[in-house]
């Protein structure tokens, strides 16, 4: 797409045109020309015609024969290449506005993630800067054919609104940017997410700052993304073409045992699956979970409420509050990890413990440095 200052020139001509011109001024013929420079008489009508292009070659020639620097006749050469890039760049963005519609831009404007529009046209042009492609068919040559599997090795073909989840997943990548990582330390971020979970335990009112902080030291960063509609995507673990893994949250249920249920579930396809594996958490997706999403929930558990804790817990024989934040505090985890997961397991009623499932506010841009 074009800059707004940009200007662009509505009309301009082959340089042929000008070479036409001057031969007329001198009194020179094509053919007189052609031989004066050497070249085939039919090169020289074609580019006086505009059906072939003018070399450097030519232009260096066309200076000696007509005492005009070659680089006139370079630039009036790359001026008309452009203009009809330009033209054919305009065709364009106007035959993919249908292709554009399909994104939810009226969400992802709110969000910041696009500039205003001042025509129809720009949309599209708008959404190639964004995804950071050229063509509607390089991004499905992207999402969907998996014709890059060496940066992303997944296809969103399966799933319901690969559009929506597209933006999301790039928006992710946008915010990532923005964060100063070292490198990637499989010990330390282990050792860090037992910090983590004290946090978690304390849910203090910048618990998302201090989860980023924790984690970029390790060399792992964390983005919030908020979500799309069509795009239930509540996170996803991958790996970024720095080799630096990228956790993205949406917090999309807006309650903190699901939140950091979600962030450790990512945490262990980091620790337990590598490189190569790419998690993408839809809250739609009623697909059997394979092994590696399974290993996944295994470790959140253990992170916040382990199996073992659980049975310890319901030897208790009861449920009440108080005994809900005595064990949590004793084992160092937030009475919401306990209450949802009993919930989940349809020990307690849903209206039960709601005191301690707090809300999660992520819209204000947070962002740390290392």
């Amino acid at each position: 797409m074009t800059k707004r200052n940009e200007y662009l020139p509505q009309s301009v001509t082959h340089p042929g045109v000008t070479l036409k011109e001057k031969l007329v001024e001198l009194g020179m013929s094509q053919k007189e020309f052609a031989v004066r420079t050497g070249k085939p008489e039919q090169t020289i009508v074609k580019v006086i015609n505009g059906e072939s292009a003018l070399t450097t070659d030519m232009a260096v020639q066309f200076e000696s024969v007509l005492r005009i620097p070659a680089n006139f006749w370079l630039k009036r050469q790359q001026q008309y290449d452009e203009a009809v890039a330009r033209l054919k760049r305009s065709e364009l963005l106007a035959n993919a506005y249908e292709w554009a519609c399909r994104f939810p831009v009226k969400e992802m404007r709110g969000f910041g993630w696009l500039p205003k529009m001042r025509n129809r046209e720009d949309l599209a042009g708008l959404l190639f800067d964004f995804f950071a492609i050229a063509t509607p068919v390089a991004w499905e040559r992207y999402y969907l054919s998996q014709h890059l599997k060496v940066d992303f090795r997944i296809s969103l073909a399966h799933f319901g609104e690969p559009y929506a989840i597209s933006a999301w997943l790039r928006q992710g990548e946008i915010d990532a940017l923005k964060l100063n990582a070292p490198s990637f330390d499989k010990g330390r971020f282990r050792e860090g997410l037992a910090t983590v979970k004290q946090v978690m335990a304390e849910h203090p009112d910048d618990f998302f700052l201090q989860l980023q902080q924790i984690c970029l030291a390790a060399g792992v960063k964390v983005v919030y993304t908020p979500g799309l509609p069509k795009a239930p995507v509540h996170g996803s673990t991958r790996w970024l073409q720095d080799d630096t893994p990228l956790i993205q949250l949406s917090a999309r249920y807006k309650q903190n045992d699901r939140f950091w249920f979600t962030f450790f579930h990512e945490a262990g396809h980091i620790l337990l699956h590598g490189k190569k594996h790419i998690s993408i958490e839809c809250v739609d997706d009623d697909r059997e979970k394979d092994e590696k999403e399974r290993e996944a929930d295994e470790f959140a558990v253990k992170c916040t409420f382990s199996r073992e804790e659980e049975q310890e817990f319901l030897e208790y024989g009861s449920f009440k509050e108080s005994v809900i934040a005595e064990f949590a505090s004793k084992i160092g985890t937030h009475p919401a990890m306990i209450v949802g997961r009993l919930q989940h397991e349809k020990i307690i009623p849903f209206n039960a413990g709601r005191k301690f499932i707090m809300p999660i506010h992520l819209d204000v841009p947070h962002r740390v440095t290392v």
